[in-house]
């Protein structure tokens, strides 16, 4: 899955950044993110918040003024509030809501905006069911995230136990968000928007389209849409991409049966010129989905052996609703050595001299056979080439039983290797198809 948030980037190729209008009516309210997280400053994550944030609120009429990250100290997150507040009347804040005691942003918004925190009587309820104790006896790192704002409200959170919090401070309101993206996200789009939407009297999002892309690079999906597809200049385009997946977003700021026509006869010239790489056409649906809804179409199931990949594409598929249906069985060793000691493959049906992918093969032989899927996929062991580059032999079994072996470059890395899922999950989903 595209789980990370990644860079919004902006093509000038497909439309010139200068010729983008800001929506039309209204003038826009401008705002500030501060996105906290010492983590995010050493460099173990990117900051995804900025590019979720801006996309999302832009078609409200909302103009992101600067973003910036700050470490999750009381100090860091009160100096960055107070440099915001002085410029835009709107500071949405991520992070540092949870139960740990680094988590000090609802504090610190508390004392820069002068607006007192006070225990929510539902959100406390609501603790002691899903905890399933009475809050006498809630540790009070945990009772502390039903703290709300006393001038202000609070945003629901359906995904986790931290809600949102907004201060409303006169003309000026500061919104904390929680920071894992799954709760945020669902937060901002449920709830922030309906709510920014009353307070600042901005406009519903207009409408967008997604296509993701699988297998092709952005700079050649940009030239082809220039060829093919061209764009006018109010279309707004952002991509974002990781891993051999690439996600084009296509926005217009009014959303009405005009711009949604416009945009699905752009999603039907994008698909005749590019067709072979698209797996899906919305922002939800990720390349583990689709290649298990093939799956399901087909009536069919799959089973999985890895050495050279590590178990990342069982990992990859195991996490999507569904799979425990369609993946029956999933092998992971080192070696195609130990692969076939999983598998019980006799000492006197194991060629010790053959070939790497007559051994995956026939280990893919033996994985179908073990677990009666109709579709099985073996990684085979990291070997190098004669050029010293590293690679593996994969192995397609169909339910006819024939074969297909296909060799694959590997990278190091976390990065390399959800490069190579990626392309495992491409091949196979053109072979569903």
């Amino acid at each position: 899955m595209l789980q990370r948030c990644l860079p919004l980037v902006l093509f000038a190729g497909l439309v010139q950044a200068a010729e983008v209008p800001e929506p039309a009516s209204e003038k826009a309210v401008d705002y500030a993110i501060v996105v906290t997280g010492r983590e995010l400053l050493v460099g173990a994550y990117a900051d995804g918040h900025t590019q979720f944030l801006t996309k999302t609120l832009r078609g409200l009429g909302l103009h992101c003024s600067y973003s910036m990250t700050v470490d999750d100290g009381f100090a860091d997150i009160s100096e960055a509030i107070r440099g915001a507040f002085a410029k835009v009347p709107l500071v949405i804040v991520t992070g540092g809501l949870g139960p740990t005691e680094n988590d000090v942003t609802r504090q610190a918004l508390s004392e820069c905006t002068g607006v007192p925190l006070h225990e929510h009587e539902d959100i406390l309820r609501d603790m002691e069911r899903r905890i399933g104790v009475p809050r006498d006896q809630l540790r009070a790192n945990l009772r502390r995230q039903s703290q709300v704002p006393t001038r202000g409200t609070y945003l629901k959170n359906a995904s986790g136990s931290a809600a949102g919090l907004v201060f409303d401070v006169g003309d000026k309101v500061v919104v904390a968000l929680p920071g894992p993206p799954r709760e945020l996200q669902p937060m901002v789009r449920d709830t922030l928007v309906p709510y920014l939407s009353r307070r600042f009297g901005t406009r519903l999002p207009g409408c967008s389209l997604t296509i993701r892309f699988v297998g092709l690079g952005q700079s050649q999906i940009d030239q082809t849409m220039k060829e093919h597809a061209p764009l006018s200049a109010d279309v707004l385009v952002s991509s974002q991409f990781d891993g051999g997946r690439v996600d084009f977003t296509f926005s217009l700021p009014t959303d009405n049966a005009k711009n949604r026509a416009r945009l699905e006869d752009l999603k039907q010239k994008t698909t005749a010129c590019l067709g072979d790489f698209i797996y899906a056409c919305d922002e939800t649906t990720t390349l583990e989905q689709h290649v298990l809804t093939l799956l399901e179409q087909r009536q069919a199931t799959l089973a999985i052996a890895e050495a050279g990949s590590g178990g990342t594409l069982a990992a990859a598929l195991d996490g999507v609703e569904g799979a425990e249906r369609l993946l029956l069985g999933a092998y992971v060793a080192r070696t195609n050595e130990r692969l076939r000691n999983l598998l019980r493959v006799p000492d006197d049906q194991w060629p010790v001299a053959a070939a790497p992918v007559e051994k995956t093969r026939l280990l893919a032989a033996e994985l179908a056979a073990a677990t009666s899927a109709p579709w099985a996929i073996v990684v085979g062991d990291a070997e190098r080439d004669e050029r010293g580059a590293s690679y593996v032999e994969v192995v397609f079994r169909h339910p006819d039983g024939r074969m297909e072996n296909q060799r694959f470059g590997v990278r190091s890395g976390d990065a390399g290797r959800s490069h190579l899922t990626t392309q495992l999950l491409d091949q196979l989903r053109r072979r569903l198809r």
